[in-house]
């Protein structure tokens, strides 16, 4: 049974997914293939086994092309129920799954052969960064217990109005489980300083060029992701990596952006500061008038409203 139910939304209609129960078929099936317009009523719910195919579909390209286990890590995924929901449409779960989001802490999971492998892929990716390397290095290693891993996957075009409930439940969730989970260590383990967060953007191959021509060099950043904005903003460093799944991405190059978003601040202040910024984004990016110029004024703008 669902845990939320969400409203209709009226007059919207999406894309739906082809979700195959093979989704090796196509790295790229989550944001690609499409089967039809369909209207829906989408629900949340807590992960569960079945869940397992249409989890492991939007995660087929977390870690770009690497081999690596996979299955392991929605194992993981799909056994946190205290902290994670997926997005399927009401009354019928088993049509398929749209949206997947939780929180893992890196101590709690080292010995994973899945998290090992997280880490390590970005450590190499990080050492052909000049400066980068050391400080992700402290971070995953001497710093693990403090750290989630926040994991957001869902098709390209969900509804962007379900994107500020499903972060409330989740940073909800979390809050709940530092006081209700029924062992110290469990409740510690949420207790997070840090979130790492891998998120696809869109770098416009004339990156140089831009610049000159504007003074704002954020422009010449696609955040594919509404959120993305926000927790680049509240990084306390993040670094780029080009992808080896190049999608097609007319006039500009798919890139990785690793944001790590530090909340030694009072966590209330910046979780509270993602669930305000979230839905002005989200109208703003709707609108016909829409421009990259009018939403970075307004992130600024809100930013300088909640000083950290």
């Amino acid at each position: 049974m669902p845990y939320l139910s969400l409203l209709d939304f009226p007059g919207n209609e999406f894309l739906k997914p082809t979700l195959e129960d093979e989704p090796e078929q196509s790295a790229s099936s989550t944001d690609e293939e499409f089967d039809g317009v369909v209207q829906a009523d989408f629900s949340f719910f807590d992960p569960k086994p079945d869940d397992f195919h249409g989890v492991k579909t939007l995660l087929q390209t977390y870690l770009d092309d690497k081999e690596w286990d996979l299955s392991g890590f929605v194992d993981l995924i799909l056994e946190q129920t205290t902290v994670g929901t997926v997005v399927k449409i009401e009354d019928d779960e088993d049509e398929g799954l749209f949206a997947c989001v939780t929180a893992l802490n890196l101590w709690r999971y080292r010995g994973q052969k899945c998290i090992v492998e997280i880490k390590d892929f970005l450590l190499h990716k990080a050492s052909q960064v000049m400066g980068v390397a050391d400080q992700l290095r402290l971070l995953l290693e001497e710093q693990a217990c403090d750290i989630g891993l926040l994991v957001s996957q869902r098709v390209v075009n969900l509804p962007p109005q379900l994107l500020p409930p499903l972060y409330n439940a989740l940073f909800d969730e979390v809050s709940w489980a530092t006081e209700d989970e029924p062992t110290e260590d469990l409740r510690n383990s949420f207790k997070f300083k840090h979130y790492v967060i891998l998120s696809k953007i869109y770098k416009h191959k004339n990156v140089e060029q831009k610049r000159k021509v504007s003074n704002d060099g954020d422009e010449a950043i696609i955040y594919i992701k509404p959120e993305g904005e926000i927790f680049q903003k509240l990084s306390s460093w993040s670094f780029i990596f080009p992808l080896r799944t190049q999608q097609p991405a007319p006039h500009e190059f798919a890139k990785y952006l690793l944001h790590v978003m530090n909340v030694e601040t009072p966590t209330k202040d910046c979780l509270e500061l993602v669930r305000e910024l979230l839905e002005p984004l989200i109208k703003v990016r709707s609108e016909r008038s829409f421009t990259r110029r009018k939403l970075s004024i307004l992130v600024q703008h809100l930013f300088l409203q909640h000083q950290l």
